[in-house]
């Protein structure tokens, strides 16, 4: 089974110059918890809830003037639309992830997949495993 049968698709950039309060009604608008960060066609991070919550926040920082450059983790991790679901699930359970954007063979992105994806489409056994990595303590 691969990635892209089982991926969110129609999924779209949001610009380093966003700023976090648009990026949080982004958030709440389309029920996710991460969105992907592109320029120039490219991904160049992901920003999530936690970030959101951890990185600016807790620190009182003001969400309509900070940018999403500012809290983003920079150079996430992704998976390709051929993968396979259980090499997808292994990449999220080693890295402590629950979800990765998709990206084609040309780099583009093409989707987003969730754990939630593969537990509710996918194989028990990927859905289990990598659940057990990223709850398991460092």
């Amino acid at each position: 089974m691969k990635v892209k049968d089982f991926m969110t698709k129609n999924v779209k950039f949001i610009t380093t110059s966003t700023t976090l309060k648009e990026a949080a009604t982004l958030m709440l608008e389309r029920d996710v918890g991460s969105l992907p960060v592109g320029e120039n066609d490219r991904l160049v991070g992901v920003i999530t809830d936690r970030d959101i919550t951890i990185r600016s926040t807790a620190k009182g920082q003001n969400p309509q003037s900070i940018t999403v450059k500012d809290v983003m983790t920079p150079k996430c991790l992704y998976c390709f639309e051929e993968d396979t679901i259980e090499e997808a699930a292994s990449n999220m359970g080693k890295n402590k992830i629950r979800r990765l954007p998709v990206l084609s063979q040309d780099k583009r992105l093409v989707g987003i997949i969730s754990l939630g994806d593969i537990s509710l489409k996918g194989t028990k056994q990927a859905t289990g495993e990598a659940l057990f990595a990223i709850s398991r303590k460092a």
